[in-house]
């Protein structure tokens, strides 16, 4: 009996996972990707400025 319990768990985690990396961020369910970090970076630095950041933001979706 506890071994289906258990397995119910695991099931449930699994499902948990699975829905949080699908919806994280609205995105394909990965983390950003290293062009964007770079990007976000550069931004946050001064390098770009806001136009320039929102353009090439469209331009990597």
């Amino acid at each position: 009996m506890w071994i289906w319990s258990l397995l119910g768990l695991v099931v449930l985690a699994g499902l948990v996972w699975l829905v949080f990396r699908l919806t994280e961020g609205g995105r394909a369910g990965f983390a950003p990707s290293a062009a964007r970090r770079i990007l976000d970076e550069r931004y946050a630095r001064g390098e770009i400025d806001e136009e320039e950041y929102r353009r090439r933001r469209v331009g990597l979706t």
